[in-house]
C-alpha cells in the first residue's frame, strides 16, 4: 500500500490538523450558518486524504510530497 501513498508525513499531519480544525469550528458552533455546515461537511476531505496519505488531485496532477525512492540499477 506504500506505493499507492502520495503524501509525505508532514503533508499527512498538515492534514489530519487542519481537518480536525475545520471539523472543531463547524461543529462546536464557533462558526454558524451556511459555512458552518460547509466547514462540518469540508473538514473531513483533508482528514481522510491525510489519514489515506493518497490525494487525488495530486495524483490527477502527477504530484507528490513523498521523496522520490532510489531506482534499482539493473545489471
Amino acid at each position: 500500500m506504500a506505493s499507492f501513498m502520495n503524501e509525505a508525513s508532514w503533508d499527512r499531519a498538515l492534514r489530519v490538523v487542519l481537518g480536525l480544525f475545520l471539523l472543531y469550528l463547524g461543529w462546536t458552533g464557533a462558526v454558524a450558518g451556511t459555512l458552518g455546515w460547509i466547514l462540518k461537511i469540508g473538514g473531513f476531505l483533508p482528514l481522510v486524504t491525510g489519514i489515506a496519505g493518497w490525494c487525488a488531485l495530486y495524483e490527477l496532477f502527477d504530484y507528490s510530497t513523498c521523496r522520490p525512492r532510489p531506482t534499482r540499477n539493473a545489471v
